[in-house]
């Protein structure tokens, strides 16, 4: 795979997406331009979870940009990072086209079911990603905090907790596995493996949180 252009810092993105609204087009122009060249490993690594399916990982890469596209001209910068709503665009495309040559994935999505609540309703990631941790999927995903993400997998989670974060995700080259495939495992439950999963998520999203104010300081 082609080798693209580091993830923008929280204020270059913040700059950039400023500079989407300027009344000079040709200063948008760039800003846009700028916005889409610094995310494209973010299109690669989503285009990247749907190797099972049988697409060539160009094509993929090219859905993938305009769902990134998509995300930048309808961006809300009060609603968060750029980076965690193009995740969604970008994956959200790639399933419409997954979706439109009746072609399934491997529980890979976003918008797959991870468990359910207390009232049977099932739950999906992007649910989580919406209601608490899209600092964590965010910097996950982004390549630039790999090693921070790993510095903290052993700092604030358990032993039980780090091994099911790093099997469920498939960190450090592992394959991700499902909740079910851990619970197996691990000898227990598929709702208890879920539970697990998202309290460790919420550690690290505090603890993300954490280092970015001390690093801001």
């Amino acid at each position: 795979m082609k080798t693209f252009q580091k993830p923008l810092t929280s204020q270059e993105e913040a700059e950039y997406v400023r500079l989407l609204k300027s009344e000079d087009a040709r200063e948008a122009r760039m800003a846009k331009e700028v916005l889409i060249e610094r995310n494209l490993r973010l299109v690669a690594h989503v285009a990247h979870k749907y190797t099972n399916v049988d697409e060539d990982m160009e094509d993929l890469i090219s859905i993938g940009c305009i769902g990134l596209i998509k995300a930048i001209d309808t961006f809300d910068s009060s609603k968060g990072r750029l980076a965690t709503y193009a995740c969604r665009c970008i994956d959200n495309e790639l399933l419409m086209l997954l979706r439109s040559k009746k072609k399934t994935s491997k529980e890979v999505s976003l918008f797959e079911p991870i468990g359910q609540d207390k009232e049977g309703n099932e739950i999906h990631l992007v649910d989580v990603i919406e209601q608490q941790p899209v600092d964590v999927v965010e910097r996950m995903e982004l390549a630039g905090n790999v090693k921070r993400l790993f510095r903290l997998l052993d700092e604030c989670l358990t032993p039980r907790e780090k091994e099911i974060i790093v099997l469920r995700y498939g960190l450090g080259g592992q394959k991700e596995i499902t909740q079910n495939e851990i619970g197996a495992r691990l000898g227990i439950s598929r709702s208890y493996v879920s539970r697990i999963e998202k309290k460790a998520l919420h550690k690290l999203k505090e603890n993300f949180q954490k280092h970015e104010d001390s690093d801001e300081i």
